[in-house]
């Protein structure tokens, strides 16, 4: 008789395999999925938990979290982390830069990122991960070491970060960024960092597929023009004049730049992040067809499709790129449908409502940029995405599947045998309103405020361990650092 730590029964098992959900169990032992299949036996499992006839989903592996951006990092890795498991995200990958905002630090990530590990260790509640970005060129040069010594993968640039700071206008490149003296943040530094990027890909051949970069896709010169046309117009308010100082077209130029540095430095993996219109996302299809040995993976985030810049609530829905029209949500959900679009994200970003809001608290361009949504990832996706027929194995393969293959986890994202036992159970019949109080962030507002879903998460488990019960954070944190590529296990591949 087999002996399992966790049996999960009678449930419907997601897999990015096939479309549609299949009745069976799920046998876990040491951490790891040990068999899926129907009629178990349970005579010998430590712990027996009925689904009820739920999805189980693959956890979540949320590509794209920001910790530590507006609070101190301890704190968000403690209390976002919990949200993470109302939503089923069991892996977050959060980005990290120097700086200000995140740790308040410049200097060389030998010194900034082991400070980082020692501040979120023994806080968060799933397992997490950092991309890192590479602000200066020591940082450039810290590459290899960083991914031989700590595993970080994979790399980051924000091409808005020219003329533009995190919230709007920056007459202080420098400061801002705490880069060195005589050093610009600009395309040229973004074209040295992709050749470093590809010369430690060929440095790791192993893993080479696995080393990527990711870039915010925006063109400061057009915002800042933008912005003050908008700004002396004054025929805007609110989310509709964030949307037009930094119009869409900025983006598709963007995407189009990032794409032509890429094929100049001969680097293959790139990643466009939250590509929030219509004009980016063709942008990027546009490239990936001009540069077909450049292998894009496109990113969009689940607020850019849920809300507008018309049916958000309030000045919380700020975050960069804007929300937008709804027109181009409507375009997102077509590149969604088609298979365009690689993975979904929450691009969670808690900010609390003193922070959010500047003074007069009704002006967008006072406001802070981003917010929490990690907690809507999986049950927004559910619930919009079958509404237009997107298929179960298609969400598993948007929210698991497909970032953990990139961004190197190959013992997550599906729930198979030899892959980590990280389970989201989904009832997708539970109709309920999104509200802020009811979230475990420490973010007071929410965007969706008044949102009617159709899809809850009961329960989330990770690595066999029960962190969400009944709609409920439960143990204490048990998240461990992603040291990429983690290790691989049975069938995981």
């Amino acid at each position: 008789m087999t002996e399992y730590d966790l049996v999960v029964k009678n449930v419907r098992v997601v897999s990015d395999e096939r479309d549609t959900a299949v009745a069976a169990d799920i046998a876990v032992a040491d951490g790891r999925i040990a068999d899926v299949a129907p009629g178990i036996d349970t005579a010998a499992a430590r712990q027996v938990v009925d689904g009820g006839g739920k999805l189980a989903f693959p956890g979540v592996v949320d590509a794209h979290q920001h910790w530590g951006i507006y609070n101190p990092l301890e704190q968000d890795a403690a209390s976002e982390s919990r949200a993470c498991a109302q939503g089923g995200v069991t892996s977050a990958l959060t980005y990290m830069r120097t700086g200000q905002y995140y740790l308040n630090k410049g200097g060389p990530y030998a010194e900034f990122f082991p400070e980082v590990l020692e501040r979120t260790a023994g806080h968060a509640h799933v397992d997490y991960a950092y991309h890192l970005a590479p602000m200066s060129k020591g940082h450039i040069a810290e590459i290899p070491g960083l991914v031989k010594e700590h595993g970080v993968t994979s790399f980051k640039v924000f091409m808005f970060y020219g003329s533009h700071g995190l919230h709007g206008r920056s007459s202080d490149q420098s400061s801002f960024l705490m880069t060195p003296e005589g050093e610009r943040y600009d395309y040229a530094h973004f074209e040295f960092v992709m050749r470093g990027i590809q010369a430690a890909r060929t440095e790791f051949p192993e893993i080479a597929d696995q080393i990527s970069l990711s870039l915010h896709c925006e063109t400061a010169e057009i915002m800042s023009a933008y912005t003050k046309m908008v700004e002396e117009a004054g025929d805007l308010t609110g989310l509709a004049a964030y949307s037009a100082s930094r119009p869409q077209h900025s983006e598709g130029l963007a995407v189009s730049i990032a794409s032509y540095l890429a094929h100049e430095t001969g680097l293959p993996t790139i990643n466009l992040l939250h590509l929030s219109s219509r004009k980016a996302m063709d942008a990027a299809v546009r490239m990936s067809k001009a540069f077909p040995h450049i292998d894009f993976r496109r990113e969009v985030t689940v607020g850019h499709l849920l809300a507008d810049i018309d049916t958000a609530h309030g000045l919380g829905g700020k975050v960069n790129p804007p929300l937008r029209p709804r027109e181009d949500v409507e375009a997102l959900w077509e590149y969604v449908l088609d298979g365009t679009v690689d993975w979904v994200v929450s691009d969670h970003a808690c900010c609390r409502e003193e922070l959010k809001f500047g003074k007069p608290a009704d002006d967008v361009f006072l406001a802070k940029s981003g917010f929490g949504g990690a907690e809507y990832l999986l049950p927004g996706l559910v619930s919009e995405g079958t509404r237009r027929g997107l298929s179960l194995g298609r969400i598993a393969a948007l929210t698991a599947w497909n970032p953990a293959r990139r961004y190197g986890l190959p013992t997550k994202g599906r729930i198979a045998p030899g892959f980590d036992a990280d389970i989201a159970l989904v009832d997708p019949d539970h109709t309920w309103t999104v509200r802020a109080a009811d979230s475990e962030s420490t973010q007071e507002y929410t965007p969706f405020e008044g949102f009617e879903l159709t899809a809850r998460v009961s329960d989330t488990f990770l690595r066999g361990n029960r962190i969400l019960a009944d709609g409920k954070v439960v143990g204490e944190p048990a998240g461990t650092y992603l040291h990429r590529p983690t290790g691989n296990g049975g069938d995981a591949r």
